[in-house]
């Protein structure tokens, strides 16, 4: 099983690290959502998240769960407003822990 660890980026610009690891092997790295940018957990704003989800879901054609575009869609802009809610919902969507 996959293992992911998300963290604030360190990475100017970003707002959030992805690591993925496989049998205790760091597999990849991806810095996701922009810096100063509003998401979903912090404006609270739903029709803000559907135009968001609207434009952005063709990112997920790529079916690469560990892409930016798919970390943003589900964890920035995910159904709660709460980041650890959502970091939960995407691990058990992909079968991550």
């Amino acid at each position: 099983m996959v293992k992911v660890v998300i963290t604030k980026s360190t990475v100017k610009g970003k707002k959030y690290t992805a690591i993925f690891y496989d049998k205790d092997k760091k597999i990849k790295t991806t810095h996701f959502g922009q810096y100063g940018a509003d998401d979903y957990t912090l404006s609270r704003d739903k029709e803000q998240r559907t135009r968001y989800r609207n434009r952005h879901e063709k990112d997920l054609k790529t079916r690469d769960y560990k892409r930016a575009g798919f970390l943003s869609y589900y964890i920035l802009w995910g159904e709660s407003t709460s980041i650890k809610q959502n970091i939960k919902s995407y691990k058990s969507r992909f079968n991550l822990s």
